[in-house]
């Protein structure tokens, strides 16, 4: 029996040439200098801002992890339920 053979398509080839993309106008040429600068101070702002927050979110989340085993270090029941078993060896 013969096996039937899927064509493979043809690779996209994009409409325009290398001397049409070379051509074109990037944004940063659009801006001047000066618009440019701040924009990229404004991200370089918003990325030291985002790692701020989610140190400051990380640390309390520990802390709160730290109170939490705190709590049930002075919890008689929960030291109870979690040590050892065999209280043999403890005598």
């Amino acid at each position: 029996m013969a096996k039937n053979k899927k064509k493979q398509a043809a690779p996209f080839k994009s409409m325009q040439t290398k001397e049409e993309k070379d051509n074109q106008l990037l944004l940063g040429d659009l801006l001047n200098a000066d618009t440019l600068r701040k924009l990229k101070g404004q991200a370089d702002e918003l990325k030291q801002q985002e790692a701020a927050k989610k140190l400051q979110a990380r640390q309390a989340e520990e802390e709160r992890k730290a109170q939490e085993q705190k709590r049930k270090e002075s919890d008689f029941a929960y030291l109870l339920e979690n040590s050892d078993p065999n209280w043999r060896k403890h005598k």
